[in-house]
């Protein structure tokens, strides 16, 4: 509810005006002279202040001036009886957002409150994207002293604002469309969209529908024209995350987007130009790929103008105590948890473990633990085993007993310990736990109700990466 105060010597405007804007659903407070305005403002805030300018002890103009210094964030609104044309100049030259003459329409305050809050409401909104952008834009906030994210870091900074295609390469939880905000929020093109697409979300028909858009009736459903992904990143930046997941057929429309950057929505006729910066990435070996037919090797070397590999976190051991304060940081602040330290014996084994999830494993692990734990300092208890110690070996028998084995109860245990350790891999997104197993969803999903193994207990996904 906005704050609204209203300042008068005359009692009876100071009551009509809070009677009225109260029932407005405005929250509204009243004083009578600048001094008792200026003191309520400073100790209860306010969003708008409306003012008379001629008062006893502080006018209006000085109350004006003294609320630009101690309150610059509150908008002030003048009114008078006697305000002369110079005045009323002298107020909004000084800082005031308008001013009303008595007497004056109920509506027009109304309107003139109504104005401010929505001009207030969006420079809080432009600030705070602004952080935001700063945040995004800094890609030395991202976490790294390993000689390898050096490097990476110091390519991105030198090819941030070229205008060249990026292929940006690493295993799955390694930070890849965090590199590429950094790209795109350290070129020229930082004021426009950076759209990201997970090309392996989708099937190929609604993939192509969205990257290229469509027209109305050019397949059932298509009730209206629809622009794609890229005319909205135009004059932008577009992340076609796991672009090895495409179909060839959607890599030939890609190639021509890349070639003429233009492209034609789903069942149109017309060219449409598109000015847009093409980052892609992908945790495959595309040259693999190519060699079985699966990617175009036209395309893989329009991409691959500007190479960036992300390293997996265990070939930068020593970046792992780094992420982990990082991220015990990170989630005090989000959990309003008060975790002073992680302990010497902790960063040990986190800097031993092999981190198949990358950073994305490390943060969900950190979080788990923060959450969790009634301790000031991080011990070994307070994570969970598997993840410290080192992987255990499938429960193979060197040799069949003389009495024999269930084959069927040995098979199932190792189907299970697999299953489970996929789902642990990817924090239990099924979709890429079935991939890494080389299964499609439907049976995947299936030997998950075979063994009823469901998710016991995660914590909300992390909003940002750290690399």
């Amino acid at each position: 509810m906005s704050q609204i105060l209203i300042v008068d010597n005359e009692k009876s405007m100071r009551d009509f005006l809070s009677i009225v804007l109260k029932k407005e659903g405005y929250d509204c407070k009243t004083a009578e002279d600048g001094e008792q305005a200026l003191s309520l403002v400073e100790n209860e805030g306010a969003d708008v202040v409306i003012t008379d300018i001629k008062m006893p002890k502080m006018n209006g103009l000085s109350l004006l001036r003294a609320l630009k210094e101690s309150a610059p964030e509150t908008a002030t609104v003048m009114m008078t009886a006697f305000a002369s044309t110079e005045t009323a100049i002298q107020a909004m030259k000084e800082g005031a957002y308008d001013y009303l003459t008595k007497p004056f329409q109920i509506d027009e305050v109304k309107l003139i409150l109504k104005n401010v809050l929505e001009r207030k409401t969006l420079r809080q909104e432009n600030s705070q994207l602004r952080r935001e952008l700063k945040t995004k834009s800094d890609f030395r906030q991202i976490i790294g002293k390993s000689h390898k994210m050096r490097q990476v870091l110091d390519l991105v900074e030198k090819v941030a604002d070229n205008k060249s295609n990026v292929l940006i390469t690493g295993e799955s939880g390694t930070g890849k469309e965090m590199i590429a905000r950094a790209i795109h929020y350290n070129s020229s093109r930082k004021d426009h969209a950076f759209v990201t697409v997970n090309c392996s979300a989708l099937p190929e028909n609604l993939l192509e529908s969205e990257l290229f858009g469509h027209v109305k009736g050019s397949f059932t459903g298509a009730i209206g024209n629809k622009p794609g992904l890229f005319e909205t990143a135009d004059k932008g930046s577009i992340l076609l995350d796991e672009i090895g997941e495409t179909s060839l057929a959607i890599q030939v429309k890609l190639l021509r987007v890349l070639q003429e950057r233009e492209i034609r929505r789903v069942g149109g006729t017309k060219d449409i130009k598109v000015d847009i910066r093409i980052i892609a990435a992908t945790n495959k070996n595309l040259e693999d790929l190519i060699a079985e037919g699966k990617f175009r090797e036209d395309l893989y070397y329009r991409l691959d103008v500007i190479p960036i590999h992300l390293p997996p976190l265990r070939e930068r051991a020593e970046d792992v105590s780094l992420l982990a304060h990082y991220f015990l940081e990170k989630f005090n602040d989000k959990l309003d948890k008060k975790v002073e330290a992680i302990s010497p014996e902790v960063i040990r084994l986190l800097t031993q473990h092999e981190w198949k999830g990358n950073v994305r494993e490390l943060e969900n692990v950190l979080e788990r633990a923060v959450a969790l734990t009634s301790n000031s300092v991080l011990s070994p208890d307070d994570f969970r085993v598997h993840f410290l110690k080192p992987q255990q070996n499938i429960p193979v028998p060197a040799a069949i007993p003389e009495e024999g084995l269930d084959l069927e109860k040995l098979i199932e245990t190792i189907e299970k310990e697999l299953l489970l350790k996929a789902l642990e891999e990817t924090r239990w997104v099924k979709k890429e736990a079935a991939k890494r197993l080389h299964l499609n969803f439907r049976s995947f999903r299936y030997r998950l109700a075979k063994y009823g193994i469901h998710r016991q207990q995660e914590n909300s996904s992390p909003d940002q990466l750290a690399c």
